[in-house]
């Protein structure tokens, strides 16, 4: 953490890793003791194409880190600047973009109950969020791109 970093609400942190404990129980759960997949399934449609939509995603929320962590350290340092590049051309909010389509994939390439309360729960979070953080952009930089949606591109 650098000099300049804000600290972390000890509230956020306790309830977001008391929240990871309690999702991947959950998920270990119904697999160990309910989910039975065919000795095939990793050959389905299903399975390949939910793999390739987390890969997406996860692309996605790398570019949109990176684009992010590079923008946190240009000068002038810590000061707000508008995201540019990547999926920002398009939406406020690429990295939660990523993460939303990386648990929609997930959800369907295992087919579970819990994966896809997990990706109702990540958008149920990230959508108010990132529109939230929308808004702020808006208001905040008289030059912010009016074309631009909040999280998913075309759609809000």
């Amino acid at each position: 953490m650098s000099s300049q970093s804000q600290p972390t609400n000890i509230s956020v942190l306790s309830s977001a890793f008391l929240f990871c404990i309690v999702n991947g129980f959950l998920q270990a759960m119904y697999y160990c003791s309910y989910q039975v997949y065919p000795k095939t399934y990793h050959l389905s449609p299903l399975f390949q194409i939910g793999c390739v939509l987390w890969c997406t995603g996860f692309i996605i929320n790398l570019h949109a880190d990176a684009i992010l962590l590079k923008l946190r350290d240009s000068p002038p340092k810590n000061a707000y600047k508008i995201p540019q590049g990547g999926l920002f051309r398009y939406i406020s909010c690429a990295n939660f973009f990523g993460e939303i389509v990386e648990w929609l994939g997930y959800a369907i390439a295992s087919q579970s109950l819990p994966a896809w309360a997990f990706f109702a729960w990540v958008c149920a979070n990230l959508i108010p969020r990132g529109y939230a953080h929308h808004e702020w952009y808006l208001t905040k930089f008289d030059d912010y791109p009016k074309d631009r949606w909040a999280v998913i591109p075309w759609i809000i």
